[in-house]
């Protein structure tokens, strides 16, 4: 393992003008005169707007706006509900006219959540409110303030600028990145020249927060006037260092610029804390700078706007969600150098081509590039690999550039991954020295992109397994308690029976005793005579509602009744016959002696049994027979009844009209 150089040996060094180096890199043409040599001008106001919801690396914020409403230049259009959210705002007032699905600032030219706003040209502002003694204040309430301005690394990363600043490791270096590497890009050159004093006070608030033991102010050394003018802002401050680094691409990249300046190589999977240093852009800085003191949200950036197909170069203060068209219109682009219309958002080593002038600039647009026809490499001309291995010798992070365009184009993403494929920085070198012109960061971008989808399906379908085999889990729980809970209570219940003996049976049985008397309780309530008065009231009743013809079907039915009861009675006397012998015999028997074998026992019981039956029956059939009797005449009363009534109906009427007006009773 790498030994790391030491604090004072990485200050001697640096105090001696000696810096260290990096593998690989590249020194393309620069083309940064064409923009570099007039002030940053003040972009006219758009007639619209287009503010993406989400511009940074994490989480999108929540829309705290509607269609219809009308905002103000600094108003804040979401808001960070999450750690990695970050506000987006207003870059001037005016009506939100829409919030949907637009183009955006991406490779893959796909749509996402934008809030669209027709701006009024007042521009009229939010009150702000700064804090001026920043160093009396907590740490938390200036990280607070960055975070609510909304800023994040606007050197092209993006990450959010208040997460980096929370760390709570020992920071040995602080590094200020005004390197700006990249081919034509001067927008961060011109931002140190004019606004160097309030770089200087974005550097203050961060060691306010972050207390490192040095800050190295970091500029290539084809940038004189910017060296000058950061050299000048900083020497009030003894532990400020503004160092020139030789020219050389990718030196702007966080690990390789910390390599330049301390050696220490930060880990595949690290990050620069990990060796002791922080890194911010100088645009970060000035920004931080407006939030804190001024106390104004990030709602503009200075954007270059060059190539060969325009016709003014120049930096620009762009407002954020400007549409690309209107940054080209105000340089007087001249499409008809170009044999296609094309536009690059950033520089020629790591941009991406447009798929629509009406993108908007975001928080990380740094340059708007419109190349002349036969200016850079046309990716159509992609030729075979040649096996040069000239990718290899130009790929500062020490990567086989080769294997992974083979592995990558082959969608052999494991193998890819095996070869450090996310340590790639995507920085353009190997495309720009490939002498078969193949876009080799075209193939692995859409590589990682691949990987990762993968990944978030396979997360997502890990998720639904665990959720199922959860699932599965509690309901088998469930069950099981279920069934512990019923096999306890059958338990339960058995071991009560067991444990009272008879008593229980004796309990079973008292209570089917008890049912069985209530039973014949309600049974005898239900006497015959109230059986037969209730018979008779119904046939008395339902005499005046009938015709004579109804009185003559009721006679064969009441001798049909006469005939049944004549056969009750000679039942009744042959079972009463019967009860006399038995009670006879019963008699003769208990006059003489008990017998003492047990046979006489048995024939005496079953004879005792014999007479209880008997009496039963003769007892039952002398109720039913009464019951009938007293059936028998309430009908015969009510015939005569309704005769008598009947005949004397007739004679009144002297008519043979049967009468329809019954007796009531």
């Amino acid at each position: 393992m790498r030994v790391l150089a030491d604090y004072d040996t990485i200050l001697e060094k640096l105090s001696l003008g000696q810096l260290w180096d990096f593998p690989g890199g590249v020194h393309p043409i620069q083309q940064k005169d064409m923009s570099n040599q007039s002030l940053i001008q003040k972009l006219p106001l758009p007639s619209h707007i287009y503010i993406p919801v989400k511009q940074h690396i994490g989480v999108e914020g929540e829309i705290v706006v509607n269609v219809g409403d009308r905002v103000l230049h600094g108003q804040a259009l979401t808001r960070n509900f999450n750690t990695f959210a970050l506000p987006v705002h207003a870059s001037s007032s005016g009506t939100v006219v829409s919030i949907g699905e637009h183009p955006a600032a991406h490779p893959s030219g796909l749509s996402e959540l934008t809030i669209c706003i027709e701006l009024d040209g007042l521009h009229e502002s939010l009150a702000t409110n700064g804090v001026h003694d920043y160093a009396n204040k907590d740490k938390s309430d200036i990280i607070n303030a960055i975070c609510q301005a909304g800023i994040s690394g606007m050197g092209g990363a993006g990450f959010p600028t208040h997460i980096k600043s929370t760390n709570v490791k020992p920071i040995e270096f602080l590094v200020i990145n005004g390197i700006e590497c990249e081919p034509y890009i001067t927008s961060d050159d011109r931002l140190m020249r004019e606004h160097a004093w309030q770089i200087r006070q974005g550097i203050d608030i961060l060691v306010h927060i972050l207390s490192p033991k040095q800050v190295i102010v970091a500029i290539e050394d084809n940038k004189p006037e910017a060296y000058e003018t950061m050299a000048i802002a900083c020497q009030q401050q003894s532990d400020y260092q503004v160092i020139k680094v030789p020219t050389k691409y990718p030196a702007g990249g966080e690990k390789q610029l910390i390599q330049v300046l301390t050696s220490r190589e930060v880990p595949a999977d690290g990050l620069p804390i990990d060796v002791g240093c922080m890194m911010y852009n100088v645009g970060t800085c000035f920004a931080i700078a407006d939030a804190v003191i001024e106390g104004k949200p990030l709602t503009q950036r200075v954007v270059t706007i060059t190539g060969g197909a325009i016709e003014k170069p120049q930096n620009v203060w762009a407002p954020i969600g400007t549409p690309i068209i209107d940054l080209l219109r105000f340089a007087q682009y001249a499409q008809e150098k170009q044999a296609h219309p094309k536009i690059i958002m950033g520089g020629p080593m790591m941009g991406f081509t447009l798929a629509s002038a009406k993108i908007p600039v975001v928080k990380t647009t740094n340059c708007i590039l419109a190349p002349a026809q036969h200016e850079l490499a046309d990716a159509s001309n992609e030729r075979a690999c040649i096996r040069c291995s000239a990718c290899a010798d130009a790929c500062p992070q020490s990567l086989l550039p080769q294997q992974l365009f083979w592995y990558s184009k082959a969608k052999e993403y494991d193998t890819a991954q095996e070869y450090n494929l996310f340590d790639c920085i995507e920085c353009g070198a190997c495309a720009y020295v490939c002498p078969s012109e193949i876009p080799l960061v075209h193939y692995y971008r859409q590589a990682k992109t691949n990987i990762k989808q993968q990944e978030q399906e396979k997360a997502q379908a890990e998720k639904a397994r665990v959720r199922f085999e959860a699932r599965k889990m509690r309901l088998e729980k469930e069950k099981f308690e279920r069934e512990e809970k019923h096999r306890k209570a059958a338990e339960a219940r058995k071991q009560a029976m067991t444990s009272d003996g008879g008593a229980a049976k004796d309990k079973i049985a008292a209570a089917l005793a008890r049912a069985k008397a209530k039973k014949a309780a309600k049974s005898e309530t239900n006497s015959p005579v109230s059986a037969a008065k209730d018979e008779s009231t119904l046939n008395t009743s339902n005499v005046g509602e009938t015709t004579n013809s109804t009185v003559q079907t009721a006679e064969p039915k009441n001798e049909q009744a006469t005939e049944t009861s004549s056969a009750q009675d000679d039942k009744k006397k042959r079972v009463a016959q019967a009860v006399a012998r038995a009670k006879a015999k019963k008699l003769a028997k208990s006059e003489e002696p008990e017998p003492a074998t047990t046979s006489n026992t048995k024939e005496k019981e079953a004879e005792t049994t014999n007479d209880k039956a008997l009496e039963k029956s003769s007892d039952e059939a002398s109720a039913q027979d009464d019951k009938k009797k007293r059936v028998a005449q309430a009908i015969a009363r009510a015939k005569a009844k309704k005769l008598a009534k009947a005949k004397a109906a007739q004679e009144q009427t002297n008519n043979d009209k049967p009468n329809d007006e019954g007796a009531n009773e």
